[in-house]
């Protein structure tokens, strides 16, 4: 049996997303961060699929490079990223707030899937795993209004797809078919599968909580 620990395995997420990093912690697990810096441009691909793994990767061996990890103590990497396929397109992040009033207005009342690429790196094994998880998202038919009162939140430009689930946007989701966590961008399903793959259980990077309910803090 595995209980959370004092010394987890460690696990280095290579995301600036917060999002990404608070599913994480309410899992059990305390990720590490270190952003990638991959210029998102740099891949062309007209399969969403594919556009997402191929950063997934990227982002994941630009920070097992950074590292340069050696023996067993080396983490795991993990890489995400996140896109909408919708009404043939593409969407990752709105370049500003008109496009994602343009996307609302066409989204509203309609559907999209969001796909979610992981890439895990064993940094002590030269192991690597990865996939991509899928899920259906069906839009409310919301308001103009509604739409330019959360455009002026701005949440929309820091996200794929110019939404959330797990915040201001939630409201304007009616449901999904799939793994909730595919659309907050890292599918804990797909992640616990990725870690059977490398010989692991997601109970080895359990962080034990500390004195009043936090995480204890990793240090290196």
């Amino acid at each position: 049996m595995r209980v959370p620990t004092d010394n987890p395995l460690r696990l280095v997420l290579a995301s600036a997303s917060p999002a990404r990093r608070r599913l994480l912690q309410a899992a059990g697990i305390d990720p590490e961060v270190l952003v990638s810096g991959v210029d998102e441009s740099v891949v062309k691909t007209d399969r969403a699929e594919d556009l997402c793994l191929e950063l997934a990767r990227l982002k994941a061996q630009a920070v097992v490079d950074r590292l340069r990890p050696t023996g067993e103590a080396g983490p795991l990497v993990l890489g995400c990223d996140s896109v909408l396929a919708f009404d043939g397109e593409i969407l990752g992040k709105p370049a500003d707030a008109a496009e994602a009033t343009r996307r609302w207005r066409q989204m509203r009342g309609r559907s999209g899937v969001l796909h979610s690429g992981h890439c895990l790196i064993d940094t002590a094994g030269g192991r690597v795993t990865e996939a991509v998880a899928s899920t259906t998202v069906h839009f409310a038919a919301i308001s103009d209004d509604e739409i330019a009162s959360y455009v002026g939140t701005g949440e929309p430009l820091a996200v794929a797809g110019a939404f959330t689930i797990d915040g201001l946007g939630g409201s304007f989701v009616e449901r999904i078919e799939g793994d909730p966590s595919t659309v907050i961008g890292l599918s804990l399903p797909l992640f616990r599968s990725l870690l059977g793959e490398l010989g692991l259980l997601v109970t080895d990077l359990w962080v034990k909580p500390a004195p009043g309910g936090q995480a204890v803090q990793k240090l290196g």
